[in-house]
């Protein structure tokens, strides 16, 4: 049930690239993080090369890519190793799908308490109460 926001910025965007981009992130997720697809949320917003600083420099003048991927999951579903490839992929994912990244592109894993994140007016907490096998 994770939600991901993307924003992204690219020299050279075509059509679908936010569409390839959703899609990349939750197939990562599912593979690195575990998280199932079916309950997975991404929101993609393009940004323009103009607009977009680092280092003081435009990614227009640098002509390169960048993009800034946020994960909210429920705090301890995935281990220091999981989130650290997950970042890894992401990187070089996103790499193929934009094009050269400038250095300062982020990926963050944003792990939030299950008494404060849900989907569906439900959380996470109450979906691990009621999934519990009643004490005997």
């Amino acid at each position: 049930m994770p939600m991901i926001q993307i924003k992204f910025s690219s020299p050279s965007p075509t059509p679908r690239m936010e569409a390839a981009l959703a899609g990349r992130a939750a197939q990562l997720a599912e593979e690195w993080l575990g998280k199932d697809p079916a309950v997975t949320a991404v929101l993609v917003e393009r940004a323009d090369p103009s607009c977009w600083f680092c280092g003081g420099r435009s990614l227009a003048e640098a002509r390169l890519a960048a993009f800034w991927l946020d994960i909210r999951v429920t705090e301890g579903t995935n281990t220091k190793d999981e989130k650290a490839a997950f970042v890894a992929a992401c990187f070089e994912a996103f790499a193929a799908l934009l094009g050269p990244l400038h250095a300062e592109s982020y990926v963050h894993v944003v792990e939030a308490r299950g008494d404060a994140y849900g989907y569906g007016g439900v959380t996470q907490e109450r979906r691990y109460i009621a999934a519990r096998p009643a004490a005997a």
